[in-house]
């Protein structure tokens, strides 16, 4: 097992800390870093996509599951599969897919492990429809700050308490998985804009059960008449026998393409600046002009559609040397004012937003505390440098609590422990079990700490 200190930060690259990197290669490697872990206590990371502090331990030990990546068994007739969680969901799909079969509840970034997508009850593009990555697993094993390896299994308070629990009620070591059956590595896609947020909400509302994958690239800088215009991608799975010839002869494999570049997820770049820079208003108007008015039908292959968010730092994607933050917000259906009123804030203060995402969710998970229940989310990307972003956002936090809304938890670096409780009426629950099952505190993080989990 690998040990070195290293300085660790979330995926946008802010609040760095210190901490001890423990790199177990079995079971028995994780048993004794969890045992001997110290009075800071010890947190699980895969490959650190979480955009805050959650897998983040300043002063204590972290550790790395990447090394324990192993596919135990795959039933190729029913698409149950067992693997460790240190295993990224890319590789997962590398393996799945010329199988017939494809990961579950897909975030929009390949790097991301099976133990990270439990962890924070990761929430796809198809999220409308397939609920949150919880509802797809059958069981998982759970390392337990005694040492105890446990199987838990949906529909009990330990299940509940760790999907979406961010690490903090143990180790996720394995899990075993249902996936969706697939006829082919192609989607059909369809585009158009939506001329405001108004118009933007009626599309999804009137057509989002059609399509299990679906997702809008929002233009925050637009104000007036404009304000919320968005892009919308929607896909479904084509069947072979639908396929053109040409598309036919090529054989179901998950591999990387070159971002497509119509697409409403990828944010692009002009010479000069990232995509939250100085130009991202001009950025914004050229993306909306250039994504076509409608068009339907277009074939995209599955390796790169599902990648959006490996490109931002090949796209300028965190503005400045000190990183950028992501805000992420739910509000429920009959919120939508709520809604209106946040993005309008965004565009009259012009903040440089980028990569804003807004999506419609279903039900949520049974996760104590999952992001997802049914409403509105959007996600963007501010500098993290901005004047009087804290004030700012303090202020949107208090708009989504008076909504009954909340912040996601794997994407947050700065919320207030106060507003915790108001956003995640489970929070109690999640403590007791906390205090039970850990009362030594081996299991801790920076996102812990500042919250008070």
């Amino acid at each position: 097992m690998s040990v070195d200190t290293v300085s660790l930060t979330g995926w946008g690259r802010t609040a760095p800390t210190t901490a001890l990197r423990f790199r177990p290669r079995s079971y028995e490697e994780a048993v004794a870093t969890v045992r001997g872990c110290g009075p800071r206590g010890s947190i699980a990371r895969g490959h650190g996509r979480a955009h805050g502090d959650a897998a983040q331990n300043a002063g204590g030990s972290v550790l790395d599951m990447t090394a324990l990546d192993r596919v135990r068994t795959i039933d190729a007739r029913s698409g149950v599969v067992v693997c460790e969680a240190g295993l990224g969901l890319h590789r997962l799909a590398e393996l799945l897919l010329p199988l017939g079969w494809f990961v579950p509840a897909a975030p929009a970034s390949r790097r991301v492990t099976v133990g990270g997508a439990i962890g924070s009850d990761a929430h796809g593009l198809d999220q409308h429809l397939d609920g949150s990555f919880a509802r797809h697993v059958q069981e998982l094993e759970l390392l337990t700050a005694g040492g105890e390896l446990r199987t838990v299994r949906p529909g009990t308070d330990l299940f509940d308490a760790t999907t979406g629990g961010l690490g903090l009620t143990g180790v996720i070591l394995s899990a075993t998985l249902r996936c969706r059956r697939v006829g082919s590595p192609w989607l059909s896609v369809d585009t158009e804009r939506a001329v405001d947020l108004d118009d933007l909400l009626a599309r999804l509302c009137s057509g989002d059960h059609r399509y299990r994958y679906s997702s809008a690239w929002v233009d925050l800088h637009a104000r007036g008449r404009a304000t919320g215009r968005a892009v919308l991608t929607r896909a479904e799975h084509v069947p072979r026998d639908a396929l053109p010839a040409y598309a036919r002869r090529v054989p179901l494999s998950f591999r990387p393409g070159p971002l497509p570049a119509g697409s409403a997820l990828v944010p692009r770049a002009l010479p000069g600046g990232g995509a939250g820079g100085a130009g991202g208003g001009l950025l914004s108007e050229v993306r909306y002009r250039a994504a076509p008015r409608y068009r339907v039908g277009e074939l995209q292959r599955l390796g790169a559609f599902f990648q959006p968010q490996d490109g931002p730092r090949r796209w300028g994607g965190a503005p400045g040397r000190a990183g950028s933050v992501r805000y992420q917000f739910v509000v429920g259906h009959g919120r939508e004012e709520a809604l209106r009123r946040i993005v309008g804030r965004i565009a009259q203060r012009r903040c440089p937003a980028s990569h804003a995402v807004l999506k419609r969710l279903g039900a949520g998970g049974p996760g104590w505390l999952s992001f997802p229940v049914p409403g509105w989310t959007l996600a963007f990307d501010l500098p993290a440098a901005l004047p009087g972003l804290d004030r700012f956002l303090d202020g949107l936090d208090a708009e989504v609590a008076a909504a009954g809304g909340r912040v996601c938890l794997a994407k947050d670096s700065r919320l207030r422990p106060e507003l915790l409780a108001a956003m995640y009426p489970r929070l109690a629950e999640f403590r007791e079990l906390r205090a039970e099952l850990d009362p030594g505190g081996a299991f801790r993080s920076d996102l812990s700490r500042r919250l008070s989990l």
